[in-house]
């Protein structure tokens, strides 16, 4: 069983810039055909100061962070047994090209379900931008797959 004792913890907060050619790629990847995803002009004429982030791109950039396992090494969990089992995101405001973002990741609860057999980790990250401001709030859950159940 994972030790409930780390619900609550922290990880070291860690801040990214978001990088231009990294969105545009992103909005390659994605099949975005929307140029204010892509094209600085684009971006301006609809009002923006710069490219912005497309919602889910705030998930790729979390995997930035200096150690995108830390939780799951905090945890002593198996990789092999992880599974990816829900993403939320909460909106607060756009982030752009240029932004220095912050990501503040908390573990929020483990549980279990069928008698131990599944265990649940709730990440909450909070993203702020460089002035400070909420830009949005990410909410990851990790089940994994108990050998011992």
């Amino acid at each position: 069983m994972i030790d409930r004792r780390h619900i609550g913890h922290q990880m070291p907060p860690f801040t990214v810039v978001v990088e231009r050619g990294r969105l545009r790629f992103f909005a390659k990847a994605t099949g975005q055909t929307d140029p204010v995803y892509s094209d600085d002009d684009a971006a301006r004429a609809a009002g923006h100061p710069a490219l912005p982030v497309p919602p889910t791109f705030l998930f790729c950039l979390e995997m930035d962070g200096p150690n995108p396992a830390a939780v799951r090494e905090l945890l002593g969990l198996d990789y092999r047994r992880i599974l990816h089992g829900e993403q939320g995101f909460s909106f607060h405001r756009l982030a752009y090209a240029g932004d220095a973002l912050r990501f503040a990741q908390r573990i929020e609860d483990i549980y279990d379900k069928k008698g131990g057999a599944l265990e649940f980790i709730v990440r909450q990250t909070h993203v702020s931008n460089q002035r400070g401001e909420p830009v949005a709030d990410l909410r990851c859950v990790t089940v994994y797959r108990n050998p011992s159940a």
